[in-house]
């Protein structure tokens, strides 16, 4: 496997590391901060980032104001530097973001039709889609830094494995990836890459502690905290919706009963919305639902957008048992900021009400004053993007 940027062999590599490292945190430094942080001389610093201008790493950005004498170059990450590419997994399809050097969208391609599966056959198809996608981009793969793909369920950021899409106790999900595209790759849980896509450039501003929910097949969660993403012990946080609050004798998928996930999710409401069609409600899905055809959760978030009562009710409904539970976390964490994203995000004006609602009821007053529920601003793409910055993040700040 390749490994870029190629700078460990290089003079003052422990320095430019450093610098790269800075300058992944911050838009521009002077030459006399740097020194300031290296903790080392202004010419020496100034020898070594001109070696990195004249590598294609840093470009200066511009001058300090000054009120008098002799004004500053500001000094950032090169956008010509090169690519990190992120890859969202989703229930759906596929969608994949491509970032410069600094971390802003430069390409986007969304809904890539795609299903994975627990075969490393699924994982290089995937992969082979991908590579396709980049090159129908244009995108150089040469230049191409990292890479991070997020997906659903128990997955381990440091040793690499997906517990969801588990392969072989020998191969790692991320191993068969880095084979496959020949760079560095980090695999993520999708609700924590999509927390971190809108802390970094989405909804969040300053706020240093965020929920992020993640409403779409399944519940959610990540979790910023300080500014940093919680991963507990193990890496498998964020698993609310596996929390045993429902009295409701439903099935989970991990095989429970009653966990939060059975009534507040794209499951729940295709549950409720096919229940409901069981018992003669009238609806815009009914003729379909008589003649037999498949109700997708697309087709119900269709009949949502339509004001189709029957579906408006179940999302209501979902908005509800959400909310009881966001009262629960907001008692615990005080976040600054709650993110309802995913796809059932799009339902936000019938999803919305009940949910602020049953936070205003259960949760602490002098708790939840502070904290503001947003809906997500990068909807599908957050997680894409997300998994882009992390994997910046991941060689930017721990090159080899």
């Amino acid at each position: 496997m390749e490994t870029f940027p190629e700078i460990s062999v290089s003079h003052y590599a422990a320095e430019k590391k450093a610098i790269l490292s800075l300058c992944n945190n911050r838009k521009g430094y002077s030459i006399a901060d740097l020194a300031k942080h290296l903790d080392a001389s202004i010419p020496k610093v100034t020898r070594i980032v001109t070696e990195m201008v004249a590598d294609g790493y840093l470009v200066e950005l511009g001058k300090i104001e000054s009120s008098g004498g002799r004004r500053a170059s500001l000094f950032g990450l090169n956008p010509d530097a090169g690519f990190f590419v992120g890859i969202h997994v989703g229930h759906a399809g596929l969608t994949v973001v491509v970032t410069d050097f600094p971390g802003n969208v430069v390409q986007m391609v969304e809904n890539i039709p795609f299903f994975l599966e627990s075969t490393e056959a699924s994982v290089y198809q995937m992969c082979q889609i991908v590579q396709s996608c980049l090159k129908s981009l244009k995108v150089d793969m040469s230049k191409v830094a990292a890479y991070g793909v997020d997906l659903t369920g128990r997955v381990n950021h440091q040793t690499g494995y997906s517990y969801s899409y588990f392969i072989s106790e020998q191969k790692p999900l991320r191993t068969l990836l880095e084979q496959e595209f020949g760079r560095t790759v980090i695999v993520e849980n999708d609700s924590r890459a999509m927390a971190w896509g809108e802390y970094v450039c989405g909804v969040a501003a300053d706020e240093g502690t965020i929920l992020f929910l993640n409403v779409g097949w399944g519940l959610g969660m990540g979790m910023v905290l300080d500014g940093k993403l919680f991963y507990g012990k193990s890496g498998f946080s964020g698993e609310v919706g596996h929390f045993p609050l429902l009295d409701n004798n439903q099935y989970c998928r991990c095989g429970k009963i009653g966990c939060l996930e059975t009534g507040a999710s794209g499951l729940a409401l295709h549950r409720l919305v096919i229940e409901k069609l069981s018992q003669g409600r009238t609806s815009v899905l009914s003729p379909a639902f008589r003649k037999g055809e498949e109700i997708t959760l697309d087709s119900i978030l269709e009949a949502i957008a339509k004001e189709d009562v029957l579906a408006i009710e179940c999302i209501e409904e979902i908005g509800s048992i959400l909310g009881r539970s966001l009262a629960g976390l907001i008692n615990i964490f005080n976040p600054d900021l709650v993110i309802i994203g995913g796809r059932l995000s799009v339902t936000e004006r019938y999803l919305l009400p009940p949910l602020r609602s049953a936070v205003n009821k259960l949760s602490l007053n002098i708790v939840n004053n502070d904290t503001h529920i947003k809906v997500s601003q990068l909807g599908r793409t957050a997680g894409a993007i997300g998994s882009s910055l992390l994997a910046k993040n991941h060689l930017l700040g721990n090159i080899e």
